[in-house]
């Protein structure tokens, strides 16, 4: 028989079952059957000691409800399903083949029995062709016709579910890339406007750094006494070449706008007045990016 599940890949399957909702031991079995249509289900011993390994590893916690282990997926344990997402997908395929494969075992088995007992009732036939009445005969064919149809129905139902598990991983894959591809424009298009508001003296950040850095009010171009020039410049963070988490290089973008303001700050002083002028400027520039950062904005 072919494995069902590849190495740590029943596991991941668990925290996906949790996940749909809380859930105690035989129940897991059960549904684990349901999925392969009856065609295979893990023993207790299998389960229950993979529930207490995530357990410990903080994946998963129970309560104990009228004497049984209710299994909940805690935050931990949605975090890694989040993060082997594609994996999770592949996992549905291979559960489809498996189904398929044992299908096509149990399709070889009912061939071969029936191959069986055909010999075999011809032989009996031959060998006591005068005690073998018609009803017995029948009989006997009505139970081949029975098994033939119950293995034509469970190869139907696997080829089916094999079907719509591929297309909804398919479709999933297609999906996950889409949402990767909006991310990564989203964090492109506000990298570009946090970029575009260094760049402008009069702007957001540019009003800030000028009252800082060149000690005037807000809205001044730093002067040249003032030194480098801070997040305003034209070329600002061009050193932070982006990578393939967009999430990460905004993260790496506002570290140094921090750090760079941070910096001025310590070098020109702040005075009371500035303060209050620098936190309207902090509080407008953070909700404009939150609002960037809302979905459909």
């Amino acid at each position: 028989m072919p494995p069902v599940f590849a190495h740590g890949r029943l596991r991941l399957y668990l925290l996906k079952l949790l996940d749909e909702a809380p859930r105690h031991g035989y129940e897991v079995i059960r549904l684990l059957e349901e999925r392969f249509q009856g065609l295979y289900a893990p023993s207790a011993g299998t389960v229950y000691p993979r529930l207490a390994k995530l357990e410990a590893e903080g994946l998963v916690t129970y309560a104990t409800e009228g004497g049984r282990k209710v299994y909940s997926i805690t935050e931990a344990g949605r975090a890694e399903l989040a993060d082997r997402g594609g994996e999770l997908a592949d996992l549905e395929l291979e559960i489809r083949d498996s189904v398929s494969e044992l299908a096509a075992e149990i399709r070889d088995d009912v061939r071969g029995a029936a191959g069986d007992l055909r010999r075999e009732m011809r032989a009996a036939a031959s060998a006591t062709a005068t005690q073998v009445d018609d009803e017995s005969w029948k009989a006997a064919k009505e139970e081949l016709r029975k098994a033939r149809q119950e293995w034509k129905e469970q190869a139907r139902r696997a080829k089916d579910e094999s079907r719509r598990a591929r297309e909804e991983a398919q479709q999933a894959r297609r999906q996950a890339k889409e949402a990767q591809e909006r991310a990564r424009e989203e964090v492109q298009r506000i990298a570009a406007q946090l970029q575009e508001q260094f760049a402008k003296p009069g702007g957001v950040f540019g009003s800030l750094a000028g009252a800082w850095l060149g000690g005037g009010s807000a809205g001044t171009a730093p002067t040249e006494s003032a030194g480098a020039p801070g997040p305003s410049g034209a070329g600002w963070a061009e050193d932070l070449a982006p990578t393939a988490d967009p999430a990460r290089d905004l993260d790496r973008l506002l570290d140094r706008f921090r750090d760079d303001v941070r910096d001025a700050a310590r070098d020109h002083g702040v005075t009371p007045a500035q303060l209050v002028e620098a936190r309207a400027h902090l509080a407008a520039a953070a909700a404009r990016i939150e609002a960037g950062l809302r979905p459909g904005a």
